[in-house]
């Protein structure tokens, strides 16, 4: 493997390491592995290129399309996935390390992708909540937006997830239409950008739309301006460096920081030794230490347990670290290396700042000879109220401390003692202490997670962050959030309230508003295929008068007679109703009734319905018709789409009964 020149790509082109190009050596055997950086690189060109091209061409695109790319990209990376887990092992990490790291930045891609499909618009603009009315007849309005900054986003990422922490950033960011400059950390950059220039030969990704740096960022940040975006993982020193940069700061650009943080993780006062949640507790505890070698920003650095739970927890826990298997990657062991020499001296100067405070329970637990390899530490701290560096230090290996807790708001005071962190997690099968333990804690940790025997099977784990699930903390653990789904989209995004009429806001986002132009079509809109049915395409029925036997048909029926359907002097005592009055869901499917086609056409199927609500009662004698209006158009394959109808009932009077969102899924063309 000697001989790796992992490149920059900067402006389309690849550039190789400088004459001062740093070497890197393996944490396994002290070889040198691979020689990076050094090179002069051109950020201002390369900002340029994203901004004139990148971002251009990524806008052009409708989120739908952003989202097929980065689920055609995730499966091309996968394809190839064999080749990064041939470099992996050169980082410490053991082929199972190597997963989470390969194969969980393929499945975020993937995730976020689905996202995009599902919950963003077939269009340039996300709609964010609803339409605002700020006039008395309607023909004001507000409506708040998302889109795209005009920007770049630099991504700044950390040495112990070289394929993950590119992916999890590049998957919302390209799905908002935003190029980004990828920078990984040196010591493991080789195989980032293995799986970079995976990107790039897919031809899958737009011109400008990623870039590359493998080195230092050089004056790139006092480059940016008030649309670009910063992204960084890593610890909360150089978080504070980075967003300290007076440019940033002048420019007023958003910085998002994920940093590393000292997550706790608690038995729950309800759980004695040879319970399924004892042993769930000490086996993810070990998990948690000797996963990447502890070099996780959410492994559990601090272990709290109830005073009575202190020795079986210490015991229980030792005695499963004691049988890790410490040695080669490549091989059958069950932990790998840390990342380099410097991070293991680094781990050794924390472990020895916390034995200030506690006492390391596997003392003389040995690692195999090289320039990476630490053993599993345990600490026991016995006064956690006193202590200051179990909660201020973080030892990134394969280092935790135990710690008792004298009762529940304790043990969430000393969890919160952290200062902020990315993850919480609490073991119990009582969900009354799972309760009071949130509401205790929530605000110090960006996520908790909470499992028993009920979920354990299914249960992801205390340090997998999912790309569903907001990824981030308050305080320590950086202020900032990734992933989370649409929110982490919305990070490089601008959101914009825009003010105006109907036909201003059904312009601009795509979806037509109620009170803008109606349209009539040339047919009945059931007759028209995906491709020609038109936004605000309308049609208003005849009325049908609801009578006193079609309401005791539909209760004897359905089975639904409740008493305001049947009895009128119970009726008329209720506040609500005049006297007996039509089922709602009777006057839905009359409304169907009323604009469905009977013949086969275009319509394929009825999916759902959203936002039902009734406004007035409908009694025996009155006459409702129907206003049915296509509100929004989302293509889902080549052969079809979802159509959403605004469906509106009225009554004689013109006074709106009752309102509500209908689904149907179109066929694209007529075969």
């Amino acid at each position: 493997m000697n001989g790796i020149a992992p490149e920059s790509y900067v402006a389309g082109k690849w550039i190789g390491p400088g004459t001062a190009a740093k070497p890197i050596m393996s944490p396994v055997d002290g070889s040198e592995i691979a020689r990076a950086g050094g090179a002069d690189l051109d950020f201002a060109a390369m900002r340029a290129f994203a901004l004139d091209k990148g971002g251009p061409a990524l806008r052009a695109m409708t989120f739908h399309q952003r989202a097929k790319m980065l689920k055609a990209l995730a499966g091309y990376i996968g394809s190839r996935k064999e080749e990064l887990y041939a470099l992996n092992p050169l980082t410490g990490a053991t082929r199972k390390d190597g997963a989470v790291d390969i194969e969980g930045g393929i499945i975020t891609m993937t995730v976020i992708a689905g996202k995009g499909r599902r919950e963003m618009p077939d269009g340039h603009v996300y709609i964010d909540g609803e339409v605002e009315r700020i006039s008395r007849s309607g023909t004001f309005l507000a409506q708040h937006i998302a889109v795209p900054r005009q920007g770049v986003a630099v991504h700044i990422n950390a040495f112990n997830f070289p394929v993950w922490g590119m992916l999890e950033k590049l998957a919302p960011t390209l799905l908002a239409g935003m190029p980004a400059i990828v920078k990984p950390a040196t010591q493991t950059c080789y195989l980032t950008e293995a799986c970079f220039r995976m990107i790039v030969e897919s031809g899958l990704v737009p011109e400008g739309a990623v870039q590359l740096i493998v080195g230092g960022t050089g004056d790139l940040l006092d480059r940016l301006g008030p649309q670009d975006v910063v992204s960084f993982t890593g610890s909360a020193d150089t978080a504070l460096t980075l967003r300290s940069n007076r440019n940033l700061l002048s420019q007023s650009v958003r910085f998002m920081a994920e940093a590393d943080s000292l997550n706790a993780s608690v038995l729950g006062p309800d759980v004695v030794p040879g319970s399924e949640e004892f042993d769930l507790f000490v086996k993810q505890a070990a998990t948690e230490m000797t996963v990447k070698a502890g070099q996780k920003c959410t492994a559990i650095r601090r272990i709290i347990v109830p005073e009575a739970q202190m020795d079986a927890v210490t015991e229980a826990l030792a005695e499963r670290l004691r049988g890790t298997t410490i040695g080669d990657p490549a091989g059958d062991a069950r932990m790998g290396a840390l990342a380099s020499a410097a991070q293991r001296a680094d781990v050794l100067e924390k472990a020895a700042m916390l034995a200030s405070e506690a006492t390391n329970v596997l003392e003389g637990l040995t690692a195999p000879d090289g320039p990476g390899f630490v053993a599993p530490m345990l600490f026991r701290c016995a006064d956690p109220d006193a202590g200051r560096t179990v909660h201020d230090v973080e030892a990134f290996g394969p280092v935790s401390t135990v710690m008792p807790y004298r009762d529940l708001p304790h043990a969430a005071a000393l969890a919160n003692r952290g200062n902020g962190s990315l993850v919480a997690s609490l073991v119990t099968g009582d969900p009354q202490v799972a309760r009071a333990f949130t509401l205790d804690s929530a605000a110090w940790h960006g996520r908790l997670y909470i499992t028993d025997r009920t979920s354990m099977k299914e249960a992801t784990g205390h340090g997998s962050p999912l790309p569903h699930l907001v990824h981030g903390g308050p305080g320590r653990a950086g202020g900032g959030e990734e992933l989370g789904g649409v929110r982490g989209v919305l990070h490089y995004m601008q959101r914009t309230a825009v003010q105006g009429s109907p036909d201003v806001l059904t312009a601009v986002t795509g979806q037509w508003v109620p009170g803008a132009r109606e349209i009539e079509g040339p047919a009945h809109p059931f007759r028209r295929t995906f491709r020609y049915i038109e936004i605000g395409e309308t049609i208003v029925t005849e009325p049908r008068e609801v009578t006193l036997e079609d309401i005791e048909h539909f209760a004897h029926f359905t089975g639904d007679t409740f008493y305001a359907h049947m009895d009128e002097a119970a009726a008329q005592a209720n506040p609500f109703f005049p006297g007996r009055v039509a089922h709602g869901y009777l006057l839905l499917s009359f409304a169907a009734g009323l604009f469905v086609m009977p013949d086969p056409g275009p319509v394929l199927a009825n999916t759902g319905l959203n936002g039902l609500s009734f406004q007035k009662p409908v009694s025996p004698g009155d006459r409702v018709h129907v206003r049915l209006t296509a509100r929004r158009k989302t293509q889902r394959t080549d052969a079809y789409g979802e159509v959403a109808w605004h469906v509106t009932l009225y009554n004689q009077e013109a006074e709106q009964v009752a309102e509500y969102e209908l689904l149907t899924m179109v066929a694209y063309e007529m075969p």
